[in-house]
């Protein structure tokens, strides 16, 4: 769909200011802003983050500077305090009832001023952006700070931190404490910036306990080279852990008067579930969108296990059913499925409200007939990427018939495809129906997205389950009662101890399996556990009072989006009293900060929502000069330009010419001179009788052979027994290489590396790197940096587009998407020493001992080869090491042909 055309002159509008300011600055004052410190610290107390950010920076120019600094946040968590010093001056910010600062912002509007009004909204981060004027040699500390409940999704905690200074910076300095008083069983981190060099300036230490991770990197490693001033530090640096746990009622935790209850028992039996998937197959879904779909739906029906149940359902004018009711999830019907998912085409309107009532008849009849397995869990998966526009069309009319069909029967999760959908719409259908709503982001990793969700809900282990505290010993209670648990996630509830409750805190958790009824018992020392918190100096004290409060404003507004309107008065009530009580900038609270006298007198910060569909706002930023994330950024105001209207946050200027419209005047040049010799010269170049010769190519694989008399051998595919390869399986290393190699284009299709421990699997094509652990899946671009440390393994990839995947153990397996002659994926081996005696594959059999034949008594340039009961021909001849990356260098090699 089309913007209107008032959207797209903004849009213009938006870019074009900007552009003006970069013009209008000029290289020395590039760094006028100067950050002198810039530091992050993090402490993560019982999966509860409290994060604050730190940037001073002194203004070295002999005029009045702006400095703009800017973060990014993870979009669950709240801000909760923002301050600026200035002169030794603080200017704090101060939470107010929306209302209240809207009124505050509108006034500043009405006077001419930008308010300031700062908000903006990524996949997973929000942006916080404040500007202030500065005196020359005067000095500014900023400071956020931020907490979130990290949350456990397919079996990890995850914490996200923006590091983006734009500039060196003389004390730059990174600190995550965490303690988990369960006991940490994994941790790993990873960044999109880390460099060999930078690695150096990463250390990680961890006990049973808690674990610390600093990073402090020198200005000399910070720089992305000897001669560039410019910083490689930009990106995201990610940690990943998980807890220790049992077949028990959970962890019961106790800090200064509240507890918090961790349930997620192990071991549990998965539940057989009878799952429809809904998929809109309208118009508005053709291209990319119906292609990522099909290529999604296919690899969720190939997860299905055999004592599931499903069905497809695609609907575009009209709903249409895959088969006429319930089928086992078996070999044939997943294949007849795959075939039949393998003809989707997009065409048509949109009537999902057809659809959904056809879905849940089946379910009800299925039921009703007994055609499911009991105990079973029932599932509604929709997908759709727009409103409904044939048949019902009211979205609150189909959110009602959809709600009384259901019947509190089943759940329903509801995934939005892009931002042309009602997400508003989306997210009360689910949580009307015990589901939840995700959005899928138009990327290259849809199908992904769409994947790992499925993967949230693909495994029910427990029904109907509740929390049952003694009533003399808690009260303000979190929601105790739960409709579904899934693997790897993790039901959290929190309260608040009465004043005289007993020494020993009890719980019972309850929940249903297929067959019987389970009952959890779990118990804490109340003393102990205060004692536990209290003794960590690292620790965020008092935390648990506040990941009470976070929780509970999290649900309150949950509960809002399905209430009535009377309910829902009572809950915002809550929750807004929460919100000011804590100092919490939610949806329903606003941050005002103060400036200086003469300045601008209020921004305001308002905590972004998911909403349908992407609009800007006017008048809401206060920069438009280039913007330095995490710390700080600058625009000189001498040149009378008094830049208060600004364009989007995020909007990169990097790599725009200064100037664009460069007109020289040249005197016209004589075109004979060239027709007549040079045109003559060049046709005689490209004639078909001197033909140029084939330029020397890559082979596909090169093997080193350390200890041998011939040190490498170049390997070359010229034809393959079936539609895969087993290239190396090294059952003491635990490790396996499988490929797919195309005959006809000369190139791998596909690269798949499968570690044994840690549960690793790289898969690389000619487009991008997928990365699974365990049922996550995460997607890379080539060349993209990438660092990831997690137990056991190491995980690198460079600009040029080499992944090393090593440790110090192993044999280090080396994939790169190879730009010289031959392109395409290359396989790198190194430390192949570690190769055990049971190496097997097509190419591992060299590694079991190779003998070389005497050189032909005819043409020294052939030999024979042997290794494990095979004969190879070998020729030697000029190749192309791509090993250390493009163009290459030329060898001589040996080459066999498989």
């Amino acid at each position: 769909m089309k913007p209107p055309a008032s959207v797209c002159n903004c849009a213009i509008l938006l870019v074009l200011l900007p552009l003006l300011a970069v013009l209008q600055t000029t290289h020395a004052q590039k760094n006028a802003i100067d950050i002198y410190s810039l530091t992050v610290d993090s402490k993560v107390s019982s999966r509860f983050a409290h994060t604050v950010i730190t940037s001073r920076v002194v203004n070295k120019a002999d005029s009045m500077q702006e400095a703009t600094f800017q973060i990014e946040l993870p979009k669950k968590a709240f801000i909760t305090n923002f301050s600026m010093i200035i002169d030794g001056v603080t200017y704090p910010g101060n939470i107010k009832e929306k209302h209240a600062a809207q009124e505050q912002y509108s006034a500043a509007v009405a006077r001419g001023e930008s308010a300031g009004l700062v908000k903006a909204t990524g996949r997973k981060m929000e942006q916080f952006q404040v500007s202030v004027s500065v005196a020359p040699a005067a000095k500014v500390t900023f400071e956020l700070v931020y907490e979130e409940l990290l949350k456990r999704r397919l079996g990890v905690y995850e914490l996200l931190l923006k590091v983006q200074p734009r500039q060196l910076v003389k004390h730059l300095q990174m600190d995550i404490h965490i303690f988990e008083p369960q006991g940490i069983s994994f941790l790993e981190t990873e960044s999109t910036f880390m460099t060999n060099e930078l690695a150096d300036a990463l250390t990680v230490s961890q006990n049973q306990t808690k674990a610390h991770i600093r990073f402090k990197p020198t200005l000399s490693q910070q720089q992305k080279s000897a001669e560039q001033e410019d910083t490689v530090v930009d990106g995201d640096f990610i940690v990943r852990y998980d807890v220790n746990r049992t077949l028990s009622g959970g962890s019961l935790q106790i800090e200064n008067g509240y507890f918090v209850h961790y349930f997620a028992p192990e071991s549990l039996s998965m539940i057989p579930k009878n799952v429809i998937f809904v998929i809109d197959t309208s118009g508005s879904m053709i291209g990319k969108k119906i292609r990522q779909t099909r290529e999604a739906l296919i690899k969720i029906l190939e997860d299905l296990r055999p004592e599931d149940h499903f069905n497809l359902i695609t609907f575009s004018r009209e709903a249409t059913q895959w088969k006429p009711s319930l089928v086992p999830a078996s070999t044939q019907n997943v294949e007849e499925a795959t075939k039949y998912a393998n003809t989707l085409k997009a065409h048509g309107g949109t009537n999902i409200n057809d659809a959904m009532l056809m879905a849940v008849q089946l379910l009800e009849t299925a039921t009703r007939e007994e055609q499911l397995p009991s105990g079973s869990v029932s599932l509604l998966l929709l997908l759709t990427d727009g409103d409904p526009t044939v048949g019902e069309t009211n979205p609150s009319k189909i959110q009602k018939n959809v709600q009384e069909a259901i019947g509190g029967q089943y759940s329903l999760f509801c995934l939005g495809f892009g931002f042309d959908v009602s997400y508003a719409f989306l997210e009360k259908l689910a949580l009307d129906n015990g589901g939840l709503a995700r959005r899928i982001y138009e990327d290259s990793d849809s199908a992904l997205q769409l994947q790992d969700f499925y993967q949230e809900v693909a495994n029910p282990l427990l029904t109907a389950v509740t929390f049952v505290y003694p009533n003399n010993a808690v009260e303000e209670v979190t929601q105790d009662n739960f409709r579904l648990f899934f693997k790897g996630s993790e039901m959290v509830v929190a309260g608040k101890l009465q004043a005289q409750s007993p020494e020993v805190l009890s719980a019972q958790v309850s929940g249903k399996l297929p067959t019987e009824n389970i009952t959890f018992q779990v118990e804490s020392q109340v003393a102990e556990q205060e004692e536990e918190f209290r003794k960590p100096k690292y620790i965020f004290h008092g935390f648990m009072e506040r990941l009470w409060a976070y929780l509970t404003i999290h649900q309150l507004l949950e509960r809002m989006v399905s209430a009535s309107d009377a309910d829902k008065k009572v809950l915002e009530k809550q929750a807004l009293g929460l919100s000011l009580n804590y100092s919490f900038v939610t949806p329903l609270t606003s941050m005002v900060v103060t400036k200086p006298e003469g300045q601008e007198q209020s921004q305001v910060a308002e905590k972004p929502v998911e909403s349908g569909r992407t609009v800007f706002r006017h008048g809401a930023m206060g920069h438009m000069g280039p913007i330095l994330a995490a710390g700080v950024s600058m625009h000189a105001q001498r040149y009378g330009l008094n830049n208060k209207r600004g364009g989007p946050p995020g909007l990169s200027l990097t790599g725009i010419n200064p100037h664009p419209f460069h007109l020289i005047h040249r005197d016209p040049i004589p075109m004979r001179g060239i027709v007549d010799d040079d045109l003559h010269e060049t046709m005689k170049e490209t004639s078909p009788t001197a033909p140029k010769p084939a330029p020397i190519q890559a082979p596909t694989v090169i093997l080193p052979l350390p200890g041998q008399s011939v040190d490498q051998v170049c390997v070359d595919i010229k034809r393959t027994p079936g539609p895969s390869l087993r290239l190396l399986s090294d059952p003491d290393q635990g490790l396996e290489v499988t490929a797919e190699y195309n005959m006809q284009k000369a190139q791998f299709s596909w690269i798949k590396v499968t570690f044994k421990n840690p549960q690793l699997q790289v898969r690389v094509s000619p487009e991008h790197v997928v990365v699974t652990r365990g049922r996550r899946s995460s997607e890379y671009k080539w060349k993209e940096t990438l660092f990831v440390v997690m137990p056991g393994l190491t995980m690198t990839m460079d600009k040029a587009g080499l992944l090393l995947l090593s440790s110090p153990d192993k044999v280090t397996i080396g994939l790169l998407s190879w730009d010289g002659p031959g392109q395409g994926l290359r396989l790198l081996l190194r430390d192949t020493d570690r190769f055990s005696s049971h190496v097997d594959g097509t190419l591992g059999r060299f590694y079991q001992g190779v003998l070389w034949g005497p050189p032909d008594a005819t043409d020294d340039s052939k030999r024979t080869l042997r290794t494990h009961g095979f004969d190879y021909s070998a020729t030697r001849e000029l190749k192309v090491d791509y090993q250390e990356g493009t163009p290459g260098t030329e060898i001589s090699c040996w080459c066999v042909e498989l």
